[in-house]
């Protein structure tokens, strides 16, 4: 497993605005279903009185490639940082989010635009696999205390109903930046993932109760990742998450 350029993804999910009922997948899916932001709504409203716990901050280290000063393919060949050229390819000259990734390389001198968007690609992955998994030893390292609850809170539901997730994540379509800014030192980047995903809930006879165990769901979700600029902890946290249109 290589470094991340000291970059590593840490997931942590803060806005608790679209956490699905989380029985299938994150985000909008095709066809006739349920708005997920009303599934997560009615969820939450039956947890209200429910004991709130305490959740671990921690990170977890992605794999990627290590940076190369003398290599690499955007060797700095006229004086200026290669990283500034990541960007146009990332978002186009001139506009806000180009100008916004580029006010976070001024404030972040360990900030590379092309690897911090593989390491997003991999966290997205990451917490989608972990939940259908009911993997809550993972969630714990990757969201914050307080979005750790409520997925921690529908996997214990789940469970209690005897209820079963098989999910298979086929791939990222697309991931893109929808927006970037500092704000107030620390940095933001949000982005917008399309991905392909199966995922089928079974109650305890093992009948199908929710989704299709063998129809591609077509999820899109957007993510916001934050770093305090100023800290020496150069991992990125994923600070809200909304459904994408």
């Amino acid at each position: 497993m290589q470094s991340f350029d000291s970059i590593t993804i840490a997931i942590l999910v803060a806005a608790v605005v679209v956490l699905l009922k989380l029985r299938s997948v994150l985000g909008q899916k095709t066809g006739h279903q349920e708005d997920l932001s009303d599934m997560f709504n009615r969820e939450k409203e039956k947890r209200q009185k429910q004991e709130e716990g305490a959740a671990a901050d921690n990170v977890v280290k992605l794999p990627t490639r290590t940076k190369s000063n003398n290599t690499s393919a955007d060797a700095d060949l006229d004086g200026k940082d290669p990283r500034l050229a990541q960007i146009d390819k990332i978002a186009k000259p001139r506009t806000k989010i180009n100008k916004g990734l580029k006010d976070i390389l001024k404030a972040d001198d360990n900030f590379n635009p092309k690897e911090f968007m593989a390491g997003a690609d991999m966290a997205y992955e990451m917490i989608v696999n972990a939940f259908a998994q009911g993997d809550t030893q993972t969630l714990e390292n990757l969201l914050s205390s307080e979005v750790y609850k409520g997925f921690k809170s529908v996997i214990d539901e789940r469970e209690a109903l005897g209820e079963t997730v098989k999910s298979t994540f086929i791939g990222i379509d697309e991931s893109g930046v929808h927006a970037a800014e500092v704000k107030d030192f620390e940095a933001h980047i949000t982005i917008k993932f399309v991905s392909q995903i199966v995922s089928a809930t079974y109650d305890k006879e093992g009948v199908i109760i929710e989704g299709d165990d063998k129809d591609i769901a077509r999820v899109k979700d957007i993510w916001t990742f934050a770093r305090d600029t100023r800290s020496n902890d150069p991992n990125w946290k994923l600070v809200a998450t909304e459904a994408g249109a």
